[in-house]
């Protein structure tokens, strides 16, 4: 089945009506960000959270020891590496994060135009446990509501997917959701701007919506 993240996560409300709803995680924004969160806004809502729901800090550019505290002291259980951490620091990630679950955000724009720039990744077999591939703009990491090229990332999907699980984001939504996973058969996907009603409030039919259309282009 395939695993849904609901990002972009700034209040109770909208927290519980994504587990409602049938969400595996929820994604925590640490960094600049109309959807932005602080640390101790997180930690009170993770605090109310079923254990079984994924709690995930993404975060730009920070250090391995800044990442350790914003995880003790929030309770995330992963945390989503999306600026330009290099692959050869990643081990540093791992160790100072003692377990948690560690992905990895490329942008696929960047990769279609340099396609070396996933090596160094792709040898971090220990130190990832998954991409994820987003949409990204020069004006911002994620976000930007807009699909990557989907056909003419399908020879990249299916390359990373030989080592890591693939975690599909960007513009998805519950009228093309379907079609990304029947494509690229990811382990996971992940939504913001396809489930909400304005910016950083979830509507409540979208995400059901987005779930049950996730559901059945998995069981085909």
């Amino acid at each position: 089945m395939t695993w849904i993240k609901i990002c972009g996560t700034i209040n109770v409300d909208d927290a519980l009506k994504s587990v409602e709803a049938g969400a595996d995680a929820l994604g925590f924004i640490f960094t600049e960000s109309p959807r932005r969160i602080t640390p101790e806004a997180a930690a009170e809502i993770i605090a109310g959270l079923p254990e079984s729901i994924e709690k995930i800090g993404v975060v730009v550019d920070e250090t391995p020891e800044a990442l350790a505290e914003l995880a003790a002291k929030t309770g995330l259980t992963a945390l989503q590496l999306h600026g330009d951490e290099p692959a050869d620091q990643l081990s540093e990630f791992r160790r100072a994060l003692n377990g948690r679950k560690l992905i990895k955000t490329l942008q696929v724009r960047e990769l279609l135009g340099d396609p070396s720039k996933l090596d160094g990744y792709l040898k971090e077999r220990e130190n990832i446990d998954a991409i994820l591939l987003d949409s990204g703009s020069t004006a911002a990491r994620g976000g930007t509501g807009v699909p990557f090229d989907w056909k003419a990332a399908v020879a990249i999907v299916q390359q990373i997917k030989e080592i890591f699980p693939v975690i599909v984001g960007g513009g998805l939504s519950p009228t093309n959701v379907g079609e990304a996973i029947r494509l690229f058969e990811p382990c996971g996907v992940d939504v913001v701007s396809g489930v909400e009603r304005e910016i950083g409030k979830k509507d409540a039919a979208k995400l059901r919506a987005f779930v049950a259309a996730v559901r059945a282009a998995s069981s085909k």
